[in-house]
């Protein structure tokens, strides 16, 4: 995909104020505080952004240990976006990206997204969404 929309992945790409105006979207972010989302991105392991035109324009995160267990979170295209792939190229960006492609399982806790998630190869599993790349032992 291009059109204009460039990928990044740091965390150092966006800054809270721009993800505060993203969330304002969302029915379960609009009222994240710009402080609270300062200290989500700090202690966040990667952060995943679209840029437009030098908007920020889309965005997710994950939580993982980088070896056995990664979270899937706040999957969010401005509206003005959605419906031109780009959340698909976000997710297809940030799940093939070399840190996170090893990685076995990705889980994530939304239902709403589930029609997005599963031709990506997640499956519905009690309340969640998940991701297995490979078999896995649980303990």
């Amino acid at each position: 995909m291009n059109g204009g929309y460039f990928f990044y992945d740091s965390k150092n790409a966006v800054s809270a104020s721009e993800l505060a105006n993203l969330y304002r979207f969302t029915r379960w972010g609009r009222s994240r505080s710009v402080e609270d989302i300062d200290r989500m991105l700090r202690g966040t392991s990667m952060c995943f952004s679209v840029r437009h035109e030098e908007h920020l324009v889309a965005f997710c995160r994950i939580l993982t240990d980088f070896v056995y267990r990664g979270s899937l979170w706040d999957i969010m295209v401005h509206p003005d976006h959605q419906g031109k792939k780009v959340g698909t190229a976000l997710l297809d960006y940030t799940l093939n990206h070399p840190a996170i492609k090893p990685i076995p399982l990705i889980i994530t806790y939304t239902s709403e997204l589930a029609p997005f998630l599963v031709p990506h190869g997640f499956a519905p599993k009690e309340g969640a969404l998940m991701l297995l790349r490979r078999p896995i032992e649980y303990s």
